[in-house]
């Protein structure tokens, strides 16, 4: 068994009497979170910037702050254990990119100083798998890849911001800050409430409303649950300045469709478009999108990353974390259920 996947034998201690932070606690990692902390009876503080909807009606602190305003930080971190860093911008090309920088990498910052100030017990820091670089030639992905590089024109805002806060993060631990980083694939599951991008393709195809699939991408997909028991895991037992690969299982998005068609009982779209199609008409995607109001299912970014997806390999996190991640047949069932409980579909 390689060195890096030798089981830890010694537990972190919590201390379980101070209360949990959780920056971005109303998004979709964060709302499953939250629910998971309290089940553990624990005491959670829980950052949002805006909305509540994923939390509303829980037993925990809400505190309205904006990762760009480091002395707010201090605050919410003062007397915190763990804090859990979610809160971020995620951009595929549909969304405003302006912001994606400062909301990720100043942000990330900030809530490191604000650990460091208020003495932290340990941060654990939510990254991506798009901040690891595929070298040419690899079978899979594992956390032995480097960072995205910054100047790496070929990757988006997205890829380049999440990995320059892995270097934030490495660059404090290796000063004496006890962080770990998870770096999850593409999220599934319930508890959505603000609609993520691949939780608005299910709800398309759940409703009919998908005219037709992309062929020829592929992704790794994981059940928003196993990525907070990860995260949970990562929590007690990771290896401070390490990161962990939170996956599940590989497909392309037609398999993903007729497993879901499978789950809803509802045919999908009987046409693919070709990948090179696809391609040509992803520029005005998002066009088209925001004159009809909505989200664009597909962009330019989205179909680059469905096609540089490779395989992934969590070994590591396996070994280390006893992480396992449940069949894909299980989170659709689930994720299915839980939106006609919302009456989506």
């Amino acid at each position: 068994m390689p060195t890096e996947f030798v089981p830890q034998t010694r537990s972190h201690d919590l201390d379980c009497q101070r209360p949990v932070v959780v920056t971005g606690a109303s998004g979709h990692i964060g709302a499953n979170l939250v629910r998971a902390l309290l089940g553990q009876g624990r005491r959670v503080r829980a950052l949002a910037h805006q909305h509540t909807t994923g939390i509303d009606g829980l037993p925990v602190e809400i505190v309205h702050a904006d990762l760009l305003d480091r002395a707010t930080l201090v605050r919410v971190c003062d007397d915190a254990g763990t804090v859990f860093h979610l809160a971020g911008k995620i951009a595929l090309g549909g969304e405003a990119t302006a912001g994606v920088n400062a909301i990720n990498v100043t942000g990330t910052r900030n809530v490191i100083d604000a650990c460091l100030f208020a003495k932290a017990k340990r941060l654990v820091h939510f990254s991506s798998i798009q901040a690891l670089d595929a070298t040419p030639g690899r079978e899979d992905i594992d956390e032995t890849c480097e960072l995205v590089s910054p100047a790496d024109s070929t990757r988006g805002d997205y890829d380049r911001a999440k990995a320059e806060t892995e270097r934030l993060v490495l660059s404090a631990a290796a000063k004496g800050l006890d962080a770990v980083i998870v770096n999850p694939t593409g999220v599934l599951g319930p508890f959505d409430f603000q609609g993520s991008a691949m939780g608005e393709v299910l709800l398309a195809l759940g409703r009919g409303t998908l005219p037709a699939l992309v062929a020829g991408g592929s992704c790794d997909f994981v059940d928003v649950r196993d990525v907070v028991e990860g995260a949970l895991a990562a929590e007690r037992r990771g290896c401070g300045g390490e990161r962990y690969i939170l996956s599940g299982t590989h497909l392309s998005l037609v398999e993903l469709a007729c497993k879901w068609a499978g789950t809803t009982g509802r045919s999908g779209p009987r046409f693919a478009v070709p990948m090179g199609l696809a391609r040509l008409a992803a520029p005005f995607a998002p066009w088209w999108a925001r004159w009809h109001g909505r989200r664009p299912l597909f962009t330019s970014e989205s179909l680059r990353v469905l096609r540089s997806q490779r395989r992934v390999n969590r070994r590591k996190a396996e070994f280390q974390l006893a992480y396992r991640a449940r069949p894909i047949d299980e989170t659709l069932r689930d994720t299915y259920t839980w939106m006609k409980e919302q009456g989506w579909l």
